[in-house]
């Protein structure tokens, strides 16, 4: 059993959202769970799979979403893929996030080049006028993609919004994207707008890309027009000619000409869409082949991240919610959407740890963070770079840290509650691109176990199959949701016969969506805490979660299935391992396991260091996770999110090729894993 390391104040859960969705739901819908101690977590959810229907048309109903519901919630629920949820809904969804038209912040941009600039929902407002009119005379309607290739700024906030203002699709890349990446995206959805930036900050440096969004345009014949944003030279106005000279011959326009061109736009005309009308366009990593284009609903999309930023995350409208994203990773989209909470939103683009190592606790302590989130691999590097923001920085809103991108390790979720604050919801969260939201993740109104993510999320019908396709109560299998929900891909650009859409995640089991994940559920007994300043949230049981890293890079010695998170869970432990990556390699008839480390600076692998991995992993594990061989190596290759490739290593031990290198922030390091002689023998 895994050691309990926070549970909620009886005040945080009797004035959170949760609560107050659960007393709306008992009000209006008829749910027979009580909002106080009595109340259970699984009974909520249960109810959630039970009557989906009843459950979304709550959520819908409960954040006063703006548009017409309609008298149908879903037709054909059974099906998967096939229902169609609220059929004759029309809304908008820039709409929804724009209902705030005040002086309070909506965006706090900051920059590790020290920018910061702080823009009020009514300005926000006014640029998305602004911006948005200037597409319709560009052409632009419903359906037309505008792409963007564009550091984490307003600028990104504000072209999405203009976009799915008027209903078309918005997709967009982050500069640090290799030029192929961006063609190998963008070429496939053929954009009729691109709103491109002059350049970025990563590391200390000034990164010019106007020879790169030349060459862009030029691989994108049906592009109308572009947009130039002086990222690099500031918000000054600046001569057309200077930023946007020959990138497009005839149709080029400087973001800061447009806003004083059509300062006279004052009012958004607001396009009415359909509940499943495309949103966004996000794409796989694009490491086993050209990425897949996946579309996402205007209203899936906005009903799953206001229940998940809300419900899950407590996020609310006087919060202010940051992420470590860049505008390539679906966490962008999510971070966003907490402007239909009225909440503050920090976007911040640069380095995680430059120009100091603590810029985001710095950020965190300046702006008041209440929200604060990252990848488990930022929060792995804080802890070997020795961080502790709980005696360096004030932190005294912060109320929640979120993680996701990789399985967070016990050992980081000590790290947190001893380095960073006591008092925190630690959060785990897990689902990705291909729902652009989460399976599984936090709620801030039940205990934090070691190494788990806290629950399934509400109205996600989640289990764990072997592989003939049987329900596992306690042990690892496949992660699957055996019922439909809104956030479902609508399917892939260019595949009308939604072909490649049934391939990716019904083919192994009919009618369930297989995503690719391999974990467990934990079982929590609970019991009523005495003290009757906490809570449980009433709960007698728990289901927490446990990922094991991703079903197709699981490692098979002999027949045993072992996830490569339990591995890098001990390899973590040990001080003078940075990180490491493993993998199976195939070996006289079998699959032996391969780990990489990746060592701190000025250590070497000496034998001593080796018995002692050996040791820790055989100790806290079994032998067959022992790795038989281990190799320092000088990198690991990942994308540009952050997460490290195990199958693009795997291919490169085998000699195999390595599909689209460009979806990696690093692929020169696949190289290091070619013909190494270590792995002959």
């Amino acid at each position: 059993m895994n050691e309990e390391l926070w549970s909620p104040s009886k005040t945080l859960v009797e004035n959170s959202a949760m609560a107050s969705f659960i007393e709306f739901c008992r009000k209006h819908f008829d749910y027979q769970g009580d909002a106080t101690s009595s109340t259970r977590y699984s009974d909520l959810h249960q109810w959630s799979i039970d009557d989906i229907a009843r459950f979304w048309q709550a959520v819908w109903e409960f954040f006063s979403v703006i548009g017409h519901q309609g008298n149908s919630i879903v037709d054909s629920p059974e099906l998967m893929p096939g229902a169609t949820w609220f059929p004759e809904a029309k809304l908008n969804f820039a709409e929804n996030l724009l209902r705030r038209r005040d002086e309070k912040i909506a965006l706090i941009e900051r920059g590790e080049d020290g920018r910061k600039r702080n823009i009020s929902y009514q300005a926000l407002y006014s640029d998305v006028a602004q911006i948005a009119a200037f597409l319709r005379d560009q052409g632009v309607t419903k359906g037309d993609r505008v792409a963007g290739f564009l550091p984490n700024s307003h600028y990104a906030v504000v072209g999405m919004l203009a976009a799915s203002s008027i209903g078309a699709i918005w997709s967009s890349c982050s500069p640090d994207f290799g030029l192929n990446g961006v063609i190998d995206r963008f070429a496939q959805i053929e954009p009729k707008v691109l709103i491109a930036c002059d350049g970025y900050h990563y590391a200390g440096k000034a990164i010019d890309t106007r020879n790169r969004v030349k060459e862009i345009t030029e691989a994108l014949p049906q592009l109308k027009a572009l947009v130039v944003i002086p990222y690099l030279s500031g918000d000054s106005l600046v001569p057309e000619s200077e930023h946007s000279e020959s990138l497009l011959e005839n149709n080029s326009f400087n973001w800061a000409d447009i806003l004083i061109r059509y300062k006279h736009i004052s009012e958004i005309v607001f396009e009415p869409m359909s509940f499943s009308d495309p949103l966004y366009i996000l794409y796989s990593s694009g490491t086993t082949g050209k990425p897949k284009c996946i579309i996402h609903s205007i209203g899936g999309t906005l009903l799953q991240h206001l229940k998940e930023l809300a419900l899950h995350s407590d996020v609310v409208a006087d919060s202010t919610l940051f992420y470590y994203t860049t505008c390539g990773w679906m966490m962008w989209n999510w971070l966003v959407s907490g402007l239909a909470l009225g909440a503050t939103i920090i976007l911040y683009d640069g380095s995680p740890f430059h120009p100091k190592q603590s810029i985001l606790f710095d950020i965190a302590e300046q702006e008041n963070i209440t929200t604060f989130g990252a990848s488990a691999k930022y929060y792995s590097a804080c802890e070997k770079f020795d961080l502790e923001p709980r005696t360096s920085h004030s932190l005294p809103k912060l109320r929640s840290v979120l993680s996701t991108g990789s399985p967070l390790s016990h050992e980081s979720f000590d790290y947190l509650y001893r380095a960073v604050k006591k008092d925190i919801c630690v959060s785990s969260i897990s689902g990705g691109t291909d729902i652009v939201s989460c399976f599984a993740l936090g709620a801030t109104v039940l205990p934090v176990y070691k190494g788990e993510l806290q629950c399934i999320g509400l109205g996600m019908d989640v289990d764990f199959f072997d592989e003939q396709g049987q329900p596992l109560s306690n042990a690892k299998g496949e992660l699957v949701c055996k019922q439909s929900f809104p956030s479902m891909p609508v399917g892939f650009w260019n595949d009308a016969s939604g072909m490649k859409y049934h391939s990716a995640y019904f083919e192994r089991f009919d009618n369930i969506w297989a995503h690719g994940d391999y974990g467990e559920f934990i079982q929590h007994n609970l019991d009523e805490s005495p003290d009757d300043k906490r809570t449980n949230f009433g709960a007698t049981r728990q289901s927490g979660v446990i990922i094991h890293g991703r079903s197709d890079a699981v490692l098979n010695p002999g027949g045993v299935r072992i996830g490569t998170a339990e591995i890098y869970r001990q390899v973590e432990k040990i001080d003078a391992v940075f990180e490491a990556i493993a993998i199976g390699q195939q070996w006289q008839d079998d699959v032996r396991i391969v780990l990489f480390v990746r060592l701190k600076e000025g250590i070497n692998l000496d034998e001593a260091l080796q018995a002692m991995i050996r040791t820790t992993i055989r100790t806290n594990t079994t032998p067959r996770h022992v790795p038989a061989k281990i190799i320092q190596i000088a990198d690991i290759p990942k994308t540009l999110s952050g997460k490290m490739v195990e199958l693009a290593v795997r291919n490169a031990v085998h000699g195999l090729a390595v599909k689209n290198t460009e979806a990696l922030a690093n692929p020169e390091a696949l190289e290091l894993y070619k013909d190494l002689p270590e792995l002959t023998t």
